[in-house]
């Protein structure tokens, strides 16, 4: 379970890093998802930012474990039911590291739901120790994490439609 925990934390890492790096960008995606005013949307993203690195933090030590977990399962799910809302507009979502205005499929709800449901599990299944295989299970997880974002962004697949 430390490389669930530990990939969870790595993604939630990112992404606070990705609304500090990309604040003016991701401030308007904050707005236009939460459906807020542009100055609003700016608080949301780095309140946001604020309580992924903390439960990034707390993800990665057993004792604080739950805590983090919980932390992102609510972050998560709130993500999950923002998009949920928006199934069928198009917008930037600040779901991805790029800048693209997409249209919002039930995929963008689902995968935030799913990162929600990891989060639970990790809260409640007992800790186990990290040991050195770790780091390098965590990280293959997060680039397979972007690769199916990858996939997500396509938007009509030759393979879908078959």
């Amino acid at each position: 379970m430390a490389e669930l925990a530990f990939f969870l934390a790595l993604l939630l890492a990112v992404s606070a890093g990705h609304k500090i790096v990309a604040r003016d960008r991701l401030g308007q995606a904050a707005a236009r998802l939460a459906g807020v005013p542009q100055p609003l949307g700016q608080a949301l993203s780095n309140t946001a930012a604020a309580v992924e690195l903390a439960a990034a933090l707390a993800l990665l030590f057993p004792d604080t474990r739950p805590i983090g977990a919980l932390l992102a399962a609510v972050l998560w799910s709130g993500y999950a039911l923002l998009l949920a809302r928006r199934i069928g507009s198009r917008l930037d979502c600040g779901c991805s590291l790029k800048r693209s205005e997409k249209p919002i499929t039930a995929l963008h709800p689902a995968r935030a739901g799913l990162l929600a449901a990891f989060a639970v599990l990790v809260a409640f299944v007992p800790a186990t120790p990290a040991t050195l295989l770790t780091p390098f299970a965590a990280a293959a997880l997060l680039a397979l994490y972007f690769a199916a974002d990858e996939l997500i962004a396509i938007p009509r697949p030759a393979w879908s439609e078959g």
